[in-house]
């Protein structure tokens, strides 16, 4: 018998009772999902195309199936109205997931998330808790043009009240959501699009996913490489192209752009006396801005080179597949960088 492909071309089997399994990004956040929904009857998941079709990027695919339109809700083309929607249900004891499309489209929802479930708890005196998380796909790559492919969630870890995750492995793609339902407070999960069709080894987890603190993916001596979500994997790129010129870079992935880990980004500083932040968002009041400006709060006197930057270009990010590409952060780009702090 062939196994059942979901919409992202992947087994649609979970990875539950194995040790170690082959998957991919798209079906860890699945199968985290399910999890989710079979282990507590308050959580449901609500958004555009998330029931029938399965969600436009897939994620969501046999979920309508397995457990009903009562928990796995399609809603109106209305941004605004279900993300109200599931911040009424949250405060009325529920757990919703809600997917918003694209980070774009979060936009027609930024005064139900601003306005209300960031401000909600503090404006009670602690009376009103949003325990809501709000996924949604963000950046470039995949030639879907500007409504579609930006990176705006420098724009939401500026807001107070909030936490806001970035996955860039499987490993975390399958296991911050648990502790993200789990937060009393509103979570906004940031999936890059690029991810979902990433493929490796899932790993039992060790213990619970800590959310509040960044990981060294690659470990390093001469420079520090800073970046988050989907940069990770040109990150890593960079580094071994780097260790093949005889500089030795050190990745460290942030995971957690609200609150930012202010002590690991300085260790790593401290370390290396070099940093590289890679951002996709646009360079102009950017999230790598933010980094830069606290590596010289805390840092300054480690540092033996000016902090560098590789950002989006301040454009609309391109159809065109060559311009899209130029528009990004690349490897390249990013190696130059580390070069001019280096050399």
């Amino acid at each position: 018998m062939s196994p059942v492909l979901g919409r992202g071309g992947e087994s649609a089997v979970g990875t539950r009772g194995t040790e170690e399994s082959k998957t991919t990004y798209r079906e860890a956040m699945r199968e985290a999902m399910r999890e989710a929904l079979r282990s507590d009857d308050r959580v449901f998941l609500m958004g555009e195309d998330v029931g029938r079709y399965g969600g436009c990027f897939g994620v969501s695919f046999g979920l309508l199936e397995e457990f009903g339109p009562e928990r796995v809700r399609d809603t109106p083309l209305s941004e605004s109205a279900f993300v109200g929607a599931g911040i009424g249900a949250a405060l009325a004891g529920m757990r919703p997931i809600v997917e918003i499309m694209t980070v774009n489209f979060s936009l027609l929802a930024m005064d139900q998330i601003l306005n209300n479930a960031a401000t909600l708890l503090h404006m009670s005196g602690g009376q009103l808790p949003v325990p809501i998380v709000i996924r949604m796909t963000t950046g470039a790559g995949r030639q879907l043009a500007a409504q579609h492919s930006h990176s705006l969630e420098g724009w939401y870890a500026h807001i107070p009240g909030i936490r806001v995750l970035a996955p860039a492995t499987i490993e975390d793609a399958r296991h911050m959501l648990a502790p993200a339902l789990a937060d009393p407070d509103p979570v906004l999960i940031f999936e890059h699009g690029s991810l979902y069709g990433l493929t490796g080894e899932l790993r039992p987890p060790t213990g619970p996913v800590d959310l509040d603190h960044a990981a060294i993916r690659r470990p390093g001596t001469d420079i520090s490489l800073i970046t988050y979500g989907g940069s990770l994997p040109k990150a890593l790129a960079a580094a071994d192209q780097l260790a093949a010129e005889g500089v030795d870079a050190e990745v460290i992935d942030l995971r957690t752009l609200r609150p930012l880990d202010d002590a690991a980004i300085a260790a790593s500083v401290a370390r290396t006396h070099r940093a590289v932040v890679i951002d996709e968002g646009w360079r102009t009041g950017s999230l790598a801005a933010e980094v830069c400006a606290r590596i010289a709060e805390r840092s300054f006197y480690e540092l033996d080179a000016p902090v560098e930057r590789v950002c989006s270009a301040e454009v609309p990010i391109p159809y065109a597949r060559r311009l899209e590409e130029a528009a990004l952060p690349q490897s390249a780009g990013i190696v130059a960088a580390a070069h001019r702090a280096v050399d």
